[in-house]
């Protein structure tokens, strides 16, 4: 088993805070997450996530005109300049204040950031030579308050910044003859957005109560001047001459003072607007982002309210208006050709591109409403299902990233998902009383589960065949069990004396374990009559038990945060791991107690297996995520799932620097003092949002293996977490001697033994070699290569072939090496079906893919060779009527002259 995990995506939440932008081709919108940065690629749709992490979560991203390298700066001012082609960290350098907005000149020479009241000028990183990134250029104050929006002319030369003070100034970067400063008011809030118009002087300049001022400059931008300095011989020529007569001293004067006023750049109010006057909705709504596309002159607005507007500039005509939501609109962005606007709801964690010509959605993604509270693989480990607490059910692709289909008839929080051993069905409890079962085919509910009495379901189970549903109630200490087909009560199991905490089924006998906050884990034989059971006394409380895939083995995990080990046939306990001290120490801002005291009360909350078994996942309240060995019984790797401090609980010790002469900084800010805080509820997950300050918690609520074993994920406060093997960087051989080398591997092949050169490239495990020889040896060998090969090398070469379908072009030379793999040892295969279950779920997954792409592209050939054909024949049937016409048109005109000569002749007889 390989520990080589690695953070490879972030699925579950598109959209926090800050600003969304658009890549400069205009096909991927890059989205802040949290901490982390995602980038949504709307061409080949598919989402990643960069693996680049910030102390604290990110307000405000911009990136390079050529797409290269980009800009994030978080909540504390600190920015980092992030690669997007090595997705590293280049560079890191600290603003010491809020910045509202980063934006690169568009020849990619600057970029300038808002820095509370003034706006720093930096030379771009790569395009000076000096070895920090992040060079000062120039330092432009002016503001009273927070300058929040930037932009720049087309040119480079001049910028103009919108401010909290009501005011817009347009200011030179460059020293320029006649233009240097240009304050401009008359707005009566905050300016939201000020942009320059293009190729033009012209701003445009948006407040928050919603008018928009338009300033017409009278100086076109190609007329700006650069300054000229004089020299000295110059200069003193001109002292003589001024000094000459106090005549010329005063005409000159003059003189100067009038060029001066003929070449100065003058703004003059060009209109007043307002989008009061065109709302359908008289109430007053406040502006929240704008943005403006300079070449189409579309001005896109976003309200607190959920609607946004597109006006056509400077005229000001409406162009369409559409609500999203009821929650406001955070973020607004469009592509390069105007023809996709990216919308960001940090509240509902939503993020939309739409499409406003054909008024179509682009992209449509939203993550729960809540945090995620549990889930679970699809059998071939191409889907990932996740429940929330906002009582959705979401169903996401495992390569894609995105959701394909979210079902909300669930009026409770979702306490468990599951999907049957087919992949059709999906099933979810939630504390609403119901479990449904969900048509993965047609994306309906189809069935609905209840009690006999109101109750609240706290787990979910299911059996291998689908036909058995199982549900933990938390008022009546019942286990219910229905049958899929009818959707009728077979049976109610009683005997638990506390809520029902955790359900599953043994995939080996179809045994049901069940644990209770009673202390007790019972197992019982539904499919026996009277249903038989065994009760295993515990030591405390049962948070979460689970089977080991083959079903012989049953590890639970209890509140003094131990994980038993039992064996599933005679209930007799095979080992036991400690892992307080594994989940770490952390406290929260608002505990007066150590990070060591508050862990007392934390444990293991969720624990999964690994595709073979051999390890175990577990993790609760806490950052961590621990991998332990099952035969061992020792802690193999620790994983830290996030280090993003604006969440609550990363801490272990108390921050001097939060410390003040009232208290706790955290405290203060509440409004309350040390003494008189309020206790959180027990159970309470989204904090009080009466408080002032509130900071949710770290914590996973759900882990599950990939049924194909290369990847796990965790149902965590930041999202869903994803994290995979990459084999490529991790060097494993197998029974490796001081003679397999690459060379002798190499030479094996050239002399034609193909057997021995594929087995020692298989004990060498590197993959360029395995993919070198493999695709050397013919196909027409490989039925006698297979024979001979035992059943280690017989796993591993079904393993490679597996996961080369998904990544090669040449499919139909790993089939036929498949194909009497399969055919040969079947049977072997299917005696030993636990030990390459991840194996043969990987080949199924990748091609069912396969066969689904190839299908897709094979019925598009299809149609348009029909269409092709189709149009061929209409255009044969127009010229033969046209041919057709013709002629019938030429005998027409020839026939009465025939007429005439014929009646001529007749007379000429007569």
């Amino acid at each position: 088993m390989k520990f080589a995990f690695q953070f490879s995506n972030l699925l579950g939440s598109v959209y926090r805070k800050g600003n969304i932008i658009f890549t400069p081709d205009g096909n991927s919108v890059i989205s802040p997450v949290g901490n982390r940065v995602s980038i949504f690629d709307l061409k080949s749709n598919k989402s990643t996530t960069l693996p680049v992490e910030t102390k604290v979560n990110i307000t405000c991203t911009a990136i390079s005109p050529d797409g290269c390298t980009a800009i994030v700066v978080t909540e504390e001012g600190e920015g980092l300049l992030v690669s997007l082609i090595s997705h590293s960290v280049l560079g890191i350098h600290h603003f010491h204040n809020e910045v509202h907005q980063v934006k690169f000149s568009p020849d990619g020479r600057k970029f300038a950031v808002t820095r509370d009241t003034v706006v720093q000028v930096f030379h771009a990183p790569g395009k000076t030579r000096d070895f920090n990134p992040f060079v000062l250029y120039r330092t432009f104050p002016g503001h009273v308050d927070a300058a929040i929006s930037i932009d720049w002319t087309s040119d480079s030369r001049v910028l103009c910044t919108g401010s909290k003070d009501r005011r817009t100034r347009v200011v030179a970067t460059e020293r320029l003859t006649n233009l240097n400063v240009y304050d401009l008011g008359g707005l009566r809030d905050t300016v939201v957005g000020a942009f320059f118009d293009y190729n033009s002087l012209d701003v445009i300049c948006v407040a928050q109560d919603g008018y928009v001022f338009v300033w017409k400059c009278d100086t076109a931008l190609k007329d700006l001047k650069p300054w000229e300095s004089k020299d000295e011989a110059e200069e003193a020529e001109e002292d003589q001459e001024a000094n000459a007569t106090k005549k010329k001293r005063k005409l000159k004067k003059i003189q100067d003072k009038e060029e001066e006023a003929d070449s100065k750049v003058m703004y003059n109010p060009g209109g007043k607007y307002t989008y009061r006057g065109l709302r359908k909705d008289p109430s007053y709504s406040e502006l929240t982002c704008t943005a403006f596309h300079k070449s189409s002159h579309i001005l896109v607005s976003g309200f607190a309210d959920g609607t946004f507007f597109l006006h056509e500039m400077p005229a000001f005509s409406m162009i369409h208006s559409l609500s999203i939501s009821e929650q406001s609109v955070d973020s607004i962005a469009i592509n390069n050709t105007g023809d996709w606007i990216a919308i960001g709801c940090g509240k509902l964690g939503q993020l939309l591109v739409w499409e406003w010509q054909s008024e179509s959605y682009v992209l449509k993604q939203q993550g729960h409403f809540n945090d995620m509270t549990c889930v679970t693989y699809s059998p071939d480990g191409q889907n990932i299902v996740t429940g929330g607490g906002d009582g959705k059910v979401k169903v996401w692709n495992s390569m894609s990233g995105f959701c394909f289909v979210t079902f909300s008839e669930h009026a409770g929080e979702i306490t468990g998902v599951k999907v049957t051993q087919n992949g059709k069905s999906v099933l979810s409890s939630s504390l609403d009383g119901t479990v449904r079962a969900f048509d993965l085919t047609r994306y309906r509910n189809y069935k609905t589960f209840t009690s006999p009495k109101p109750d609240q379901f706290s787990c979910l189970a299911v059996d291998g065949a689908g036909e058995i549903v199982c549900a933990g109630g938390t008022n009546e200490f019942m286990i219910y069990v229905w049958t899929m087909k009818t959707g009728r009560l077979l049976q109610t199991l009683a005997g638990h004396e506390g809520p029902v905490s955790a359900l599953d089924f043994s995939q080996s006998d179809g045994t049901l374990a069940s644990g209770s906050w009673d202390k007790t884990v019972r197992l019982w034989s539904i499919y026996e009559e009277g249903g038989k059971r065994e009760t295993i006394e515990l030591n405390s409380d049962v948070m979460t038990l689970t089977f080991r895939p083959d079903g012989k083995e049953l590890a639970v995990g209890t509140l003094n945060a131990h994980i038993t080990f039992w064996d599933s046939s005679s209930a007799q306990q095979k080992g036991t791991i400690e892992g307080r001290h594994d989940l770490g120490y952390y406290r929260k801002e608002t505990d007066k107690i150590s990070g060591k005291t508050s862990a007392e009360g934390k444990s293991f909350e969720t624990l999964c297996y690994s595709a073979d078994g051999e390890c175990i996942l577990a993790a609760g309240r806490s950052k961590n995520v621990c991998i332990y060995s099952v035969q061992d019984q020792l802690l193999m790797k620790k994983f830290v799932i996030s280090c993003n401090h604006s969440l609550d609980g990363m801490e272990e010790f108390l921050d001097r620097r939060k410390m003040t002469e009232w208290g706790s900084l955290s405290l203060v800010d509440t409004g309350q003092g040390d003494d008189g805080k309020a206790i959180a509820l027990p159970g309470v997950k989204k904090g009080d949002h009466s408080s002032r300050f509130w900071k949710p918690e770290v914590r996973v609520y759900s882990l599950h293996f990939s049924p194909t074993g290369r990847s796990w994920v965790a149902c965590s406060t930041e999202g869903l977490l994803v994290y995979s093997l990459d084999q490529s960087i991790v060097f494993d051989p197998f029974e490796l001697e001081m003679e397999i080398t690459p060379a002798n591997v190499r030479a094996t092949l050239m002399q034609g033994d193909y057997s021995a050169a594929l087995m020692l490239s298989f004990r060498l495990n590197e993959q360029n070699l395995i993919l070198e020889v493999l695709e050397s040896i013919p196909a027409d060998s490989a039925p006698n290569i297979i024979e001979n090969l035992s059943d280690t090398y017989v796993d591993k070469l079904l393993a490679f072939t597996g996961h080369m379908i998904e990544v090669s072009a040449h499919i139909e030379f790993y089939l036929l090496w498949l194909l009497p793999l399969l055919m040969t040892h079947g049977p072997k295969l299917k005696q030993r079906s636990q030990q390459v279950m991840a194996s043969l779920r990987t080949l199924q997954r990748n091609m069912s893919r396969k066969y689904e792409d190839l299908r897709k592209i094979s019925d598009h050939n299809k149609y348009t060779c029909q269409y092709l054909l189709a149009l061929t024949k209409l255009k044969r049937k127009r010229e033969a009527a046209e041919k057709s016409d013709n002629e019938t048109d030429s005998e027409t005109e020839e026939l009465p002259w025939h007429h005439v000569d014929s009646s001529e002749d007749s007379m000429d007889m007569t």
